[in-house]
């Protein structure tokens, strides 16, 4: 009786769930000061637009969500899924993205996990969050290059706005230009599950002190990379793939620019679209490489610079991006803490999702 409470003491579901909680109370000491400077500016707001936050947040999920569902329903990969639950698993991609930085690989791996128990292989769940990043960041690039023309033709653009955008552009399409270069050649492929299988059983060997030399199987990695390489050149051969997923990542990006400017109204603020726009795609990119919790502080940081670069004041600047963010974390540690939980409760019982 007593081997089987400590051995459910160390199980997978209760590590992950008692790590998560420490890391969540570390993220709210970390940034204690921001959330008491967000409370401070609660009551210079209009808490009635603030309010629509919680909505467009939930729209801004599901989005997530149907760039990777939405494709998978038309390969017949998935069966009949509930909008209620594809938004909750965004959301708790999310939160894993918030709790343990790593560049969106934490946020995949559990994705993967979490897809995996709806019937869907690694090798296309992981595919289909390639697609899902690739469309959005896609679908953000030409809005920002019609929002840049239209500032042009209206007299309002300056050299922050071209040169952000066009390194933003330049970054993203290299990004997709490298995917496109390994996926289209089996040696390629090769090269990097051989890569990858050395270089995850070198960091096994150094985190365990010795204990695992041979996490990762060569021949394993080698056919996850087979199935995802007949993943892309079925979609080579239909691009009307893509379509879906490029239209809600735009939809996605609306929106999230949209929560931004509604907290900007909320405080007797305004700001061009446009700029917040191309803002909002530089941070973007720069918090999903960066280490801290969600692009945390990086984030606003960029975001808060390079509004004042173009323009707007800086103490607009600085309420609206740090009460939007604020809001927007709050949201997804609360509800995302409730579903990772009840995912972990329902599917982790014997293994839970490797992070």
């Amino acid at each position: 009786m007593l081997k089987k409470a400590k051995g459910a003491a160390k199980s997978p579901r209760n590590i992950m769930s008692v790590l998560t909680v420490a890391v969540l109370a570390l993220i709210i000491y970390l940034t204690r000061d921001s959330l008491l400077q967000a409370w401070d500016l609660l009551g210079q707001a209009n808490l009635g637009l603030l309010a629509l936050l919680v909505p467009l947040q939930i729209l801004v999920y599901f989005a997530g969500g149907e760039m990777i569902f939405s494709y998978l329903r038309r390969r017949k990969l998935i069966g009949h899924i509930s909008w209620f639950e594809q938004t909750r698993i965004a959301l708790e991609l999310n939160l894993v993205n918030h709790v343990f930085p790593s560049g969106g690989v934490s946020g995949i791996s559990y994705t993967t996990w979490r897809l995996h128990k709806l019937g869907v292989s690694s090798a296309k769940s992981t595919f289909a969050q390639m697609i899902r990043y690739v469309a959005g960041f896609v679908s953000l690039m030409i809005m920002i290059v019609v929002a840049v023309l239209a500032l042009a033709i209206d007299g309002g653009v300056n050299r922050y706005i071209v040169s952000s955008s066009f390194a933003l552009v330049l970054v993203v399409f290299a990004l997709v230009a490298a995917l496109f270069y390994m996926f289209s050649s089996d040696s390629r492929m090769n090269n990097a599950a051989r890569s990858i299988t050395r270089l995850v059983n070198r960091l096994m060997l150094i985190t365990t002190l010795g204990r695992k030399r041979n996490f990762a199987d060569f021949q394993s990695v080698k056919n996850f990379f087979v199935e995802m390489q007949r993943d892309f050149d079925e979609l080579m051969a239909d691009k009307r793939l893509l379509i879906r997923p490029l239209i809600w990542g735009a939809f996605y990006a609306t929106i999230d620019v949209l929560m931004f400017m509604v907290t900007f109204w909320a405080l007797g603020a305004s700001v061009n679209p446009a700029i917040l726009l191309v803002g909002y795609g530089v941070a973007g990119l720069a918090g999903l490489v960066a280490f801290t919790p969600g692009g945390a502080g990086v984030y606003e940081l960029i975001m808060i610079f390079f509004l004042k670069m173009a323009g707007v004041e800086a103490q607009v600047a600085i309420a609206g991006i740090l009460l939007t963010r604020t809001i927007l974390l709050a949201g997804t540690i609360i509800f995302g803490y409730i579903f990772y939980q009840q995912a972990l409760f329902k599917y982790g019982k014997k293994s839970g999702p490797k992070i």
